[in-house]
């Protein structure tokens, strides 16, 4: 019977069918009229879905997000101190997100933190590129994504 339909039949009898054959009987699409159910070995398929998401896992690949904070008055020597430090991250393959913080008196100025981030930008053109333009979060960041390259 592997892969047969049985076509329409009471539970006691699917019940009994898949009890000869050592297997369960799995409700497969309850809201159908009549309900839709299958006879199968329901641990072993548990089982192959664990495998497969196991799989799954292995095969992908998980990207780290290392995060590097400025103020709008950061020092050229702090500057240049991050830069290097963001270079050494793309480097070894990590995404870094670039965050600009803002506060009091320095929201007036955000155009200050848009021309950091660009200025970031150009600086490690050569070893990344910039995933996600510098953008606004909330009121007081605005923040830019590099990959890579």
């Amino acid at each position: 019977m592997e892969g047969q339909q049985l076509g329409i039949l009471p539970l006691q009898e699917a019940l009994r069918v898949a009890k000869e054959e050592g297997l369960d009987l799995v409700e497969v699409s309850p809201k159908s009229d009549p309900p839709v159910c299958r006879i199968m070995d329901y641990g072993k398929f548990k089982y192959q879905a664990s495998k497969k998401l196991q799989e799954a896992r292995k095969k992908s690949k998980i990207f780290q997000v290392k995060e590097v904070k400025l103020r709008p008055h950061t020092d050229e020597h702090d500057l240049k101190f991050k830069i290097r430090n963001i270079k050494k991250f793309l480097e070894k393959k990590y995404r870094v997100k670039v965050v600009v913080f803002f506060r009091g008196r320095e929201m007036a100025y955000m155009n200050m933190g848009y021309e950091l981030l660009r200025r970031v930008a150009e600086e490690v053109e050569d070893q990344g590129a910039v995933d996600q333009d510098p953008r606004q979060e909330g009121r007081n960041t605005i923040s830019m994504l590099l990959v890579p390259k």
